[in-house]
């Protein structure tokens, strides 16, 4: 019997003297891969070069795309950072509050929007003290800096209402402050216009340290002679005469017809 090796070197030898080959068809047409079932293995290989010899094409770290093809760690869920609020004590008082309606409010509600007065009038302002006035001046720059604040906020989130009604209500804190404006500048120039009066007063020393501008003493001197002189008078003038009272002749004249 002849030894397989012997044949197979024998029909090869045949084959190159006739050109055909002896492989058969279903060995031509399929071909084979590696499997393995192990985790490294399993995923896809990333070609050496695309059509564009680009092995990075499609992958974008400014869109954050990540491969192309999936790794072997793709189906590993990453680690989530641990859900950590700290406590953070806040002062309930604090001035930053100020800049929103209500501490721990970042906008006022639509009905709270539509709510608010009208701008302080110059006549009422008038009536004002100075103290009252520079409370109320900067109580004005309080709301328009929670007003700026509910704006920026509307103009961010893009809700859709409140705005006009807020740009409406800084107009109303700004006319409220051009009126104490103009309260203000009307006193400095009555002042300025009182200066330049007593300047011309001989009475009245501007340049006094101790404090005593005024120094009416030709008045005083005046008021006090002329008491001095009504003194004199009375113990010269003679005594008031002495009138009946009706009254008393009344009661008098009706005893007399009782009688």
């Amino acid at each position: 019997m002849a030894n397989p090796s012997s044949l197979w070197h024998t029909a090869g030898r045949v084959a190159q003297s006739t050109g055909r080959s002896l492989a058969t068809p279903s060995l031509t047409s399929q071909s084979t891969a590696r499997f393995s079932t192990s985790a490294h293995l399993c995923k896809r290989k990333r070609r050496a070069t695309n059509r564009d010899n680009n092995p990075n094409r499609g992958v974008s770290s400014i869109y954050r795309s990540g491969p192309r093809e999936p790794l072997s760690m793709s189906d590993i869920p990453l680690p989530r950072p641990r859900e950590f609020t700290p406590k953070v004590e806040v002062d309930k008082d604090h001035g930053l509050w100020g800049f929103f309606p209500q501490p721990g409010t970042c906008l006022m509600t639509p009905e709270e929007t539509e709510k608010y007065g009208r701008s302080w009038t110059a006549e009422e302002l008038r009536r004002k003290g100075w103290e009252d006035l520079h409370k109320l001046w900067w109580q004005c720059c309080r709301e328009r800096n929670m007003l700026s604040t509910s704006i920026k906020e509307l103009k961010r989130s893009k809700l859709g209402f409140g705005q006009s009604e807020l740009e409406q209500r800084d107009l109303t804190v700004q006319a409220t402050m051009r009126n104490i404006k103009a309260v203000l500048t009307e006193r400095y120039y009555t002042w300025e216009d009182a200066q330049a009066v007593a300047a011309t007063d001989p009475e009245i020393d501007l340049q006094a340290v101790d404090g005593s501008a005024y120094n009416p003493g030709s008045y005083v001197d005046e008021f006090e002679a002329n008491e001095d002189a009504w003194a004199g008078k009375k113990d010269t003038l003679p005594d008031a005469p002495e009138f009946d009272d009706p009254a008393k002749e009344e009661t008098k004249a009706e005893k007399k017809l009782q009688s």
